[in-house]
């Protein structure tokens, strides 16, 4: 199934969820923009993926989605927006008291602040269509907080409330915004820990395994087709886990 010709912005498109969203957004007809902090030879390399594979249009920008001046660079060349995915995002693996302040103020910047500054630019070009649709990348840690990732939790608890004020306020504006809360993601994220680690992690979720890329790509290509009544909503995908 295809889309007519939309526009999607995908930060964080250079691996992980960000990456498997760019492929299924390609492949569902949209034309994008995408971004990540460092890597830019795999941004150009998915950009001739893409355009090759499924003829749409890709454009590819270095950007710390985590810096406003960044952002607002990025969003000059952007004049107009159908969908806005905020993907970007670090954790924190540590005790709090171990932490410093300058990756506590990265894992907010990354993760929350990145979200006000897109979402800050992108509004009123959906404002122009008068339409839109935002998704933002959330985890089951922002709900139920996870030993070690005190920051990482808080962040995308953060994001969890930001989403859920946003809609209110953009609902009459026919902007939809919602989260894709995401269980253990077979991503690089999760490459800190050992095969018994992985093990006992795994043992713990109900389907027994770890969510794929592809299938977050999936949930979320699903809610920028849901209704327009949904919205506000923090959608959960993580194997029955919580």
């Amino acid at each position: 199934m295809q889309d007519s010709k939309k526009i999607v912005l995908i930060t964080g498109a250079s691996r992980g969820i960000g990456l498997a969203c760019a492929r299924a957004f390609a492949k569902a007809g949209y034309d994008m923009y995408l971004t990540c902090l460092h890597s830019e030879a795999r941004l150009s390399a998915l950009k001739q993926e893409l355009e090759t594979q499924w003829h749409i249009s890709c454009r590819v920008c270095l950007c710390d989605a985590g810096n406003h001046r960044d952002v607002a660079r990025l969003f000059s060349s952007i004049d107009t927006l159908d969908v806005l995915i905020n993907n970007a995002g670090i954790s924190y693996f540590g005790l709090i008291q171990d932490m410093s302040f300058s990756d506590w103020d990265r894992v907010m910047s990354t993760n929350l602040n990145s979200c006000f500054y897109t979402v800050r630019h992108a509004i009123p070009l959906m404002l122009a269509k008068g339409q839109g649709r935002i998704i933002n990348i959330s985890s089951v840690w922002g709900s139920t907080g996870a030993s070690m990732e005190t920051a990482y939790s808080a962040s995308k608890g953060a994001v969890n409330a930001f989403t859920r004020a946003l809609a209110k306020e953009l609902a009459p504006s026919n902007i939809q915004v919602n989260a894709a809360s995401f269980g253990v993601i077979d991503t690089d994220m999760n490459r800190g820990f050992t095969q018994e680690e992985l093990k006992q992690l795994t043992d713990e979720i109900p389907a027994g395994r770890m969510g794929s890329c592809e299938e977050a790509a999936r949930l979320v290509l699903q809610l920028v087709r849901s209704p327009a009544y949904l919205t506000g909503q923090i959608i959960t995908m993580d194997g029955g886990w919580t």
